[in-house]
Parts: structure tokens; C-alpha cells; sequence
């Protein structure tokens, strides 16, 4: 028996590297799942291929997150797909584009936070408004990062909508809690992708330096912190901050 046995989720982004690795690992803990894209359509068929191949269940839904009206029915979709039911949802898909807040326009900063949070908002709410009226209730996770509380230079809309994103499930945590819902974040350090080390050598060389764990991150290993969110091994866990990053967190800053 695997942990998520009967379960049925929607990962949102999950055309990237992060929102696949959850997918698969969903999947392979017995879970029918969702994935959700807006423009990377190959990358999740791809990875739906892979999951129906290993006999499980999958499909692809696209929506636009910004957009309030599409957020709300992706998730209806993915439930209609479930046969009525959605148990999980990680609200994974955002944008991280790099720039300087010395010329940082508001339109520039609206446009990260409407990226990265509107979906939040009205998906969970949406999927919460769902999973009341189940039996077993569900549970959300948002993918935030680290960088919630230690921003990389150009990354201050990106820091900021993360840190957000923690204060909401916490907020979320708290008035969700009785309907059953448990909301928690996940939040990865350097998760590695194809090209990362000849794109940005000296970064990848600082981590490694730095990481105890001596590597850096997978897309499973941000897979495998939102399985166990989401299975019953977590029942009594809600409003948390589950930080994957190879103890970089731990180490001293002076």
C-alpha cells in the first residue's frame, strides 16, 4: 500500500522541473494526478506519458493564473476529472525573473505578485470550498522558498511574494483547519536543472560549498516533502514551513 492510495491532486506548474518531480512522485505514492500548465504543454504530456505508462493515472489541464475565472476552473476540472473529488492540491507554478529594485517599476513588481499569488488565493480557496464537503476533508501545499526569508539580490518581488506565500498558508491553516483542510508550505533551496551548472558556475559552486548534505536539491526531493504533507503520516501538521534545502539554512551567516 503506498502513501496516497485513492488520493486525487492537481499540481499547478507543473510543466517545469519542481511542479514534474511532485507529479511523478504523486503518482508513484498511488495518487491520480492532475498537472497543470499554461505554456508548457510538451513537458507535462511528456510527463503524463510516463505516469500512464507506469499504470497510473494522469492528465493535463491548462489555465492562465493570473486570471481569477481560470483558477477556479482548473480546479473544478481537476475534480470533475477525480470523479467529484480532489484531496490534494500544491500550488507549485511562479515566476522568478531577475532585477534590481534601483529600477524595479510597480509594474514590474504587480506583475510577480500577481503571478505568483493570485493563484494561490483562489485556488486554494476554491479547492478548500471543495474538500469541506469530503469525507477525510484534503490538504494544500504551497512550493514557497527559502528566499522568503533571505532574498538573493534582484530577487525582491520573488522574496516577497514567497514570504507571502507562507503567511498565507499559516492564515489559511487557521480558518480552513475546520473544514478539515490542512495548508503547509514547502520550501526548496537550489534545486538543480538541465544547463544550471554552465549557466551559473559560481552559484552552483557557493551552494555546494555550503549545503552539508554535500549536493543539490532534486525535483523529487521537493516531490517527496509534498507527499508526506499530504498523506496521512501528516495529519496532525498544519500551518508549517517544511524547508528542504540540505541544511543550508543551517549553517551560520558570519
Amino acid at each position: 500500500m503506498t502513501l496516497l492510495d485513492g488520493q486525487v491532486a492537481l499540481v499547478t506548474g507543473a510543466g517545469g522541473g519542481i511542479g514534474r518531480g511532485i507529479a511523478r512522485r504523486f503518482a508513484e505514492e498511488g495518487a491520480a494526478v492532475a498537472l497543470h500548465c499554461r505554456t508548457s504543454v510538451g513537458a507535462a504530456r511528456e510527463t503524463v506519458g510516463r505516469i500512464r505508462d507506469a499504470g497510473g493515472a494522469a492528465v493535463v489541464l491548462r489555465a492562465d493564473l493570473t486570471d481569477e475565472d481560470a483558477c477556479r476552473r482548473l480546479v473544478e476540472e481537476a475534480a470533475d476529472w477525480g470523479g467529484g473529488r480532489l484531496t490534494a492540491l500544491v500550488n507549485n507554478a511562479a515566476v522568478q525573473p531577475v532585477r534590481e529594485l534601483p529600477g524595479m517599476t510597480a509594474a514590474a513588481w504587480r506583475e510577480v505578485l500577481d503571478a505568483n499569488l493570485t493563484g494561490v488565493l483562489v485556488c486554494t480557496r476554491t479547492a478548500a470550498a471543495l474538500m469541506r464537503g469530503q469525507d477525510g476533508g484534503g490538504t494544500v501545499t504551497h512550493i514557497a522558498s527559502i528566499e522568503a526569508g533571505a532574498p538573493a539580490p534582484g530577487h525582491a518581488h520573488y522574496g516577497a511574494s514567497k514570504a507571502a506565500v507562507v503567511a498565507h498558508a499559516r492564515a489559511a491553516a487557521q480558518e480552513y483547519g475546520p473544514w478539515g483542510v490542512r495548508v503547509n508550505t514547502v520550501s526548496p533551496g537550489l534545486i538543480d536543472r538541465e544547463g544550471l551548472a554552465d549557466a551559473w558556475p559560481d552559484g552552483v559552486r557557493r551552494w555546494l560549498g555550503a549545503a552539508p548534505a554535500g549536493r543539490l536539491g532534486r525535483p523529487e526531493d521537493v516531490g517527496d516533502a509534498c507527499v508526506f504533507l499530504a498523506s496521512r503520516l501528516a495529519s496532525w501538521i498544519t500551518g508549517h514551513d517544511l524547508v528542504v534545502d540540505g541544511g543550508v539554512g543551517a549553517r551560520p551567516t558570519w
